[in-house]
């Protein structure tokens, strides 16, 4: 079950929206203000991100960047703005869909499912075994011989690297 990130600060929007993706199979976290957004992408890795570019704290788009500094995870962008201009500039950002209101429940969902099957024929089996090494890429854990190793990102690179602080 694919785990969605909501960050919407419209509380209609926002519980419409997570209901309608928990019908159609996904987990759905929702939060109303960006860095609230930021705090959970970084604690939970969720498998994609609706994004909300107007949000009462940040600038959607900013939050974007900072999410894309990060993590590749997949950014649908759901939001009023449907100048040409500005849909150019947020997928030039790093978003990976755009799509203006009002939209369906199935509509996104059709969206999701687009952008998550790209990410899984891109990056082939997500899971790693050397030995009694393995390394969950879509959960970002490891273990070995059975015992769960602590994983931290690695900042000094633009690509996710990860390297064992100690085994627990």
């Amino acid at each position: 079950m694919p785990s969605i990130l909501l960050i919407e600060d419209d509380v209609r929007i926002r519980q419409s929206l997570a209901r309608a993706l928990a019908g159609r199979g996904h987990d759905v976290d929702s939060v109303a203000t960006g860095l609230e957004g930021l705090e959970h992408v970084i604690s939970h890795t969720p498998d994609a991100v609706i994004l909300d570019l107007g949000l009462p704290d940040l600038d959607g788009v900013e939050v974007l960047k900072m999410i894309r500094a990060v993590s590749q995870l997949p950014i649908i962008v759901a939001t009023a703005r449907d100048e040409e201009a500005e849909i150019v500039s947020v997928l030039d950002a790093g978003a990976d869909d755009y799509v203006v209101k009002p939209f369906s429940g199935e509509q996104i969902d059709a969206r999701l499912r687009a952008v998550l099957r790209r990410i899984d024929q891109g990056s082939g089996s997500t899971t790693l075994e050397v030995g009694d090494l393995v390394i969950d890429g879509r959960s970002r854990e490891a273990t070995l011989g059975g015992d769960s190793l602590e994983l931290t990102r690695k900042s000094s690179t633009s690509s996710p690297t990860w390297r064992s602080m100690s085994a627990t």
